[in-house]
């Protein structure tokens, strides 16, 4: 099946417009790569430093959340640890 050729150029620039975001996506992915790859060395040398890497990503974590989130999942972690008796209730 041929197409007009005005048809065609437009099908020439989807296709331009694709490859761009193709290629736009594929250089992302490696730069999330190379940063994933120098988070894990940063981890690697806190952990030859002694720091406990499981703690560290959570402290990452909890930088990341505003006070007020923060709060409100603590408090819920609190909720829930005192549910299943591995805290004191904290009403008391």
């Amino acid at each position: 099946m041929t197409y007009p050729s005005n048809g065609s150029d437009a099908h020439g620039i989807a296709r331009d417009q694709l490859r761009q975001f193709v290629e736009r996506i594929e250089r992302l992915d490696g730069e999330a790569k190379d940063l994933n790859d120098e988070r894990k060395d940063v981890y690697g040398e806190a952990k030859g430093c002694g720091f406990d890497v499981k703690i560290l990503k959570r402290v990452v974590a909890i930088r990341r959340q505003d006070k007020d989130q923060r709060m409100e999942e603590e408090a819920i972690l609190d909720t829930y640890l005192a549910a299943l008796g591995m805290i004191e209730s904290p009403e008391n």
